[in-house]
């Protein structure tokens, strides 16, 4: 015999692990989801949880809803906007060269230019 140890491979204190040490599990429903790709997912959830409408498909990422025959669409997605972007939007250009002259009359009059 090679080694002497006979636990090898295991842990102390590790035992079998079944439903006595974690306790009885809650019973389950499996609800199918059905995507605008054909995909389906069938998440388990409680018996008595509150089911959601959609449900986001683990394959392509679209949402899933619970009739196969109508899918949900795809949502649509706004596109992201820079910080100068949402500036733009709520300032015109008359007031964003006002406030840019403002800004340099300040900064001459620190320095002492006017």
């Amino acid at each position: 015999m090679a080694g002497g140890n006979i636990i090898r491979g295991t842990r102390v204190g590790s035992g079998p692990m079944g439903e006595n040490e974690r306790g009885q599990a809650a019973p389950r429903v499996r609800i199918a989801f059905h995507c605008a790709n054909g995909h389906e997912a069938s998440p388990a959830f409680a018996a008595d949880a509150d089911v959601p409408e959609e449900w986001d498909c683990p394959k392509c990422g679209l949402p899933a809803g619970r009739d196969s025959a109508k899918p949900p669409t795809a949502r649509t997605t706004e596109v992201y906007k820079t910080h100068i972007a949402y500036v733009r939007e709520r300032r015109t250009d008359a007031d964003g060269e006002a406030l840019l002259d403002e800004a340099l009359q300040k900064l001459r009059a620190r320095r002492g230019e006017v």
